[in-house]
């Protein structure tokens, strides 16, 4: 018996060695028969051991494979033939209860010793018998059951499992397509295509191709896609998709390779080896062309879905109901979206832009149907004023997506041939080019936020015309080694010039293209309320009509990358430049410090509220020693600073914990401000406030990205209350900022001094830097904190003093290490 179990582990560790050196792909080359070689490898290694487990038990008497009832079944990915090189290896054991053979106790010892040799199986063991009970309800133990292949044991079991599966393949049909079809929608939803590929779930990726085949084989019963062909494809667009196909495997085995594990997301870090190990000579040559790849994929895929539910569903007596929606001859429109019949001649593009331009206002859709009619286009050179009228059409974007989806875009905007299938690797964007600026477009027709909207409702056609060319170009320069901002302003330029735009048209269009993400950045950077920073900006547009262009197109622009990015406080700051832009340019002595305070002082005294007030505290209002209170906040609130100001002997706070956190603190007594921030330091703090009032207080405004969580409150409560206490100390660790890091403006205003930090990002940056002026008594009046690409991009207005002038050159030798 010893010798026997000695023997046995000898094999497993044998075995497990064996095929942990097969597993070791790394120097082998991934060619676009991997997949199957390795799923009939890893037949060839199940065999081996099952062999070895069936001359245990049976000796020298070994029967045939067909008499013993054990049966082994390739599911999933194993069971189509494309098991990747960490793919989960699925089998169902199915077998027969037979007074001769003990089956449980052989797979029983097969399941422990594939485990001693290495085989991680994704098990299931069914008795043939019990077949029927099997939920088939669920669609995932259904769609496993599509996916069976035999691959040894008992033919004769398989064959009754191939009659039972046949059952299983009719059996509820409509209600699994209904359900795959809705798991195909929300994973699409979930998935959409990014630079972060998903390349099992997203867009166009592997599994899209197998509901394409899931489909084919509850309809037709076909046992591979390509049976199709002729029927409801060419062979020209069944090898396309398949080359696409085959790239989306060789780059998954080899994104299983670099990762030495089972990895389906391409993240930036794994992309340069990924991209190397493919041959490609660079990271965006390879993204563009598996962007095109996943495309082919997804549109054939979508495209015969289509065809194929269009055939089943059609019924003859439904014709009569569909002519109610006839636009013309094999073309309706229904519920604002345009179908088409499989049997309509293909237009040129040339008619296919008239008929385009001649659907009603109303559209807002094309169906599948009509997107795949569209991709058959003859392509041919389009009258210059034809585009010209696509590009002033108010239904400019649902256009220019059937273009797109139609793969066909390119021929009717060459210029944007250049961004198709563009990556960018810049942090903050999360689609391609092309995808970006089509929701940029998008967004134009579906703004949410209010004080925008307003704005867009009040331009002129030519305007709203203008605004959608802007989101169009934007980003039309990228791509190329010259600033996309110069590029795209002289391809707009062209581009519309050849079309016989307007001058003065192309010219404000070609300006705002230029500068399309200063707004953006002089919000999210710079001191707004500085009228050096309102002046300059302004200087480079003409009137506020530009601005107001601008400001929507800002709009867009974030909510095309993702509308979580349009946070309250960009909206805020937006707003507040957009304010001093249109005082600007009413008249300049507006944005002065001087005139907006008088204005802030006149427009409190008119308030009901503060004819209410005792004299006494109405002659404190005007003593409110900092400027930029007047500046930031609006009259009301100024207001009830002061009268919360009035009984604050020591200090008082408020936590608002609502859209995001904030801080609002009223002190007499000295604050503990670095260690304050400190404490605090694991939350993200975005901006800060100190405004001088009146009776030597001081209010603070600290605002943090998110809320907090409602059980933190209590302890943020404590730290505020520990910060009055000016013998606390904290230790801080010293973030890493280089002297090219800081860069000081002693003449930002005539009270104020600015500094900006550009930093790598790091937690506590800000509570050091602020306990550093502490301990040299130097007062910050207001910090904005934005984080981007990794990089911390701080703003600090700071008082001028005398602390200040003389102690600079020392804090930054403190702060900085270089």
């Amino acid at each position: 018996m010893h010798s026997k179990l000695s023997n046995e582990f000898e094999v497993a560790k044998n075995f497990k060695q064996k095929y942990k050196n097969y597993l070791n792909f790394s120097n082998k080359k991934i060619t676009k028969d991997f997949c199957s070689n390795h799923t009939k490898k890893t037949d060839h290694f199940i065999f081996e051991i099952y062999n070895f487990i069936l001359k245990k038990y049976f000796s020298d008497f070994l029967p045939n494979l067909n008499q013993i009832p054990i049966c082994f079944v390739a599911l999933g990915s194993y069971g189509r033939e494309e098991l990747c090189v960490y793919s989960d290896i699925d089998i169902m054991i199915l077998y027969k209860n037979i007074p001769a053979y003990n089956a449980e106790k052989i797979i029983e010892n097969f399941v422990s010793f594939a485990w001693d040799c290495g085989l991680n199986l994704g098990l299931r063991v069914v008795n043939i018998e019990e077949l029927d009970k099997i939920s088939l309800d669920d669609i995932t133990i259904k769609t496993s059951f599509l996916e069976s292949r035999f691959i040894f044991g008992s033919k004769n079991l398989y064959s009754s499992y191939e009659k039972s599966l046949e059952e299983i393949r009719t059996d509820k049909k409509e209600l699994f397509l209904q359900a795959k079809l809705l798991e195909r929608k929300n994973r699409l939803l979930r998935y959409p295509l990014s630079m972060q590929v998903n390349l099992k779930d997203g867009y166009g990726a592997i599994r899209e191709a197998n509901m394409l085949w899931w489909i084919a084989n509850i309809i037709y019963g076909v046992k591979k896609t390509k049976d199709l062909i002729g029927k409801k494809f060419t062979n020209a667009e069944y090898k396309s998709y398949k080359n696409s196909i085959n790239f989306v495997f060789l780059v998954r085995n080899t994104l299983h390779l670099v990762a030495k594990k089972k990895l389906d997301i391409i993240t930036y870090d794994i992309l340069p080896e990924l991209s190397s190990r493919l041959n490609f000579s660079n990271e965006f040559i390879f993204m563009k062309t598996l962007f095109q790849d996943l495309h082919n994929i997804h549109n054939f895929s979508a495209n015969i879905i289509k065809k194929i539910f269009n055939t089943i569903s059609f019924k003859t007596e439904n014709i009569i109901e569909l002519k109610k929606y006839r636009f013309k001859k094999n073309v309706y429109i229904c519920e604002q979206t345009v179908y088409c019949s499989q049997n309509r001649k293909i237009l040129t593009l040339k008619e296919l832009i008239k008929e385009l331009l001649n659907f009603p206002k109303e559209v807002n859709n094309f169906d599948r149907s009509y997107i795949y009619f569209t991709s058959k286009t003859k392509i041919e050179s389009v009258d210059k004023k034809l585009v010209y009228n696509l590009l002033c059409n108010s239904n400019l974007y649902i256009i220019l997506k059937l273009l797109y989806n139609a793969n066909i875009i390119n021929f009717v905007i060459p210029t944007f041939k250049q961004i198709s299938n563009l990556p960018q690797f810049d942090g903050f964007h999360i689609h391609p080019v092309d995808i970006h600026t089509l929701n940029t477009l998008k967004f134009s027709y579906d703004i949410e936020d209010d004080f925008i909207k307003n704005l867009f409702n009040k331009f002129s056609i030519q305007q709203k015309i203008m605004l959608r060319l802007l989101c169009l170009f934007h980003d039309i320069g990228k791509g190329r080694k010259t600033d996309h901002h110069i590029l795209g302003e002289n391809i707009f330029k062209r581009f519309l010039k050849s079309l016989d735009f307007d001058d003065e048209f192309i010219k404000t269009g070609a300006n705002i293209v230029k500068y399309h993400n200063l707004m953006i950045k002089t919000a999210s950077n710079e001191d707004i309320y500085s009228q050096k920073t309102v002046l300059n900006f302004i200087g480079l547009f003409k009137n506020i009509k530009e601005i107001q262009l601008l400001y929507v197109l800002s709009y867009c622009d974030i909510c095309a990358v993702d509308k979580k990015y349009f946070t309250s406080s960009i909206s805020k700051l937006l707003v507040q430049l957009y304010n001093q832009c249109y005082l600007a340019f009413s008249n300049k002595d507006l944005i002065k410090e001087s005139s907006r305070r008088a204005f802030r002082l006149n427009k409190i005294k008119t308030l009901e509220k503060y004819k209410m007030l005792p004299n006494s505290l109405k002659r404190k209002i005007p003593q409110i020693a900092s400027n930029q209170i007047f500046l930031r906040l609006k009259s009301e609130d100024i207001l009830d600073i002061a009268i919360k100001s009035q009984d604050v002997e020591t200090y008082s706070f408020e936590i608002i914990n609502d859209d995001f956190l904030k801080l609002r603190i009223i002190r007499k007594i000295p604050l503990n401000l670095g260690y304050l921030l400190g404490k605090l330091q694991y939350l993200n703090m975005s901006s800060m406030n100190i405004f001088k009032l009146y009776d030597e207080k001081k209010i603070f405004e600290i605002s943090f990205s998110k809320p907090a969580l409602e059980e933190e409150l209590y302890l943020i409560e404590e730290i505020v209350n520990a910060s009055f206490d000016m013998n606390k100390q904290i230790t801080l660790k010293k973030p890493l900022i280089l002297k090219n890091d800081i860069k000081i403006d002693f003449n930002h205003s005539e009270n104020l001094a600015s500094m900006k930090i550009n930093a790598k990002d790091q937690k506590g940056l800000f509570a050091y830097i602020a306990k550093v002026f502490d301990d040299y008594h130097i007062d910050i009046e207001s910090a904005k904190l934005l984080t981007r690409k990794n990089f911390a991009k701080d703003l600090l207005l700071i008082e001028k003093n005398e602390n200040f002038s003389e102690n600079i050159s020392k804090i930054v030798e403190i702060l900085t290490d270089f």
